[in-house]
């Protein structure tokens, strides 16, 4: 069984479900939601095709395309980095900044890169405008999917997020330290750090202690 929340809209409940890593998929009434969807992480046979299928970047740990049609059924949008279109037949490009309706969905695709971090001088483990990360709007409440991303202007630009899912791991993305420092920024109700690896979570937890309208949440997301 995996670990899920529920959150309180007003609408219909969204409930979240940790898949692991990356990978989640959020389900608001009838309408499923799979984010960055990869076998080893979940046994899709036992779980529901997708709605929505949205992928952040093409890195293997986050796109893989068999599963992408697995989880496909008729009338599925799936939705993507323009890096991944590349890879995989009828999927919807949204580049930095675009913002969609899908399937009665808000979806605005917001820029995700390092800065800091990189595989060698000049050349960051995720270059500017390649990926995305996902601000998905589910009546009254917004959900922040930041894929793989540093503390970035563009993140602490945002507002009124109610649920935010930032990663956490080294060298990729952000120590604790960055998340705490977005997370500050732009004030999210709830925080869930998310692709995490070994990271010890503990050290967010206590970074943001003094900040009372974050609730920092810990779910199995290694």
């Amino acid at each position: 069984m995996y670990t899920t929340d529920i959150i309180n809209t007003s609408g219909e409940d969204l409930k979240l479900t940790f898949l692991g890593h990356g990978t989640l998929m959020l389900t608001f009434g009838s309408t499923v939601i799979h984010v960055d969807p990869v076998s080893d992480l979940a046994d899709y046979a036992n779980l529901p095709k997708a709605d929505i299928i949205l992928v952040t970047h093409d890195h293997f740990d986050h796109f893989e395309p068999q599963t992408i049609e697995m989880l496909r059924k008729d009338g599925t949008a799936v939705v993507g980095a323009e890096s991944c279109t590349q890879k995989i037949n009828n999927c919807l490009a949204m580049k930095n900044g675009d913002v969609k309706t899908i399937q009665g969905l808000t979806i605005e695709a917001i820029p995700a890169y390092n800065t800091i971090h990189m595989r060698s001088p000049g050349n960051p483990f995720h270059p500017r405008g390649v990926g995305n990360g996902y601000v998905i709007t589910f009546s009254d409440k917004k959900v922040y999917i930041a894929g793989d991303t540093e503390n970035i202007p563009e993140m602490k630009e945002l507002t009124g997020i109610d649920v935010a899912f930032l990663p956490m791991n080294l060298p990729y993305t952000m120590t604790p330290e960055m998340v705490a420092d977005a997370a500050r920024a732009f004030r999210p109700k709830v925080l869930y750090p998310y692709h995490f690896g070994d990271t010890d979570t503990s050290k967010l937890t206590d970074l943001l202690k003094d900040c009372t309208d974050i609730e920092v949440r810990i779910r199995d997301m290694q």
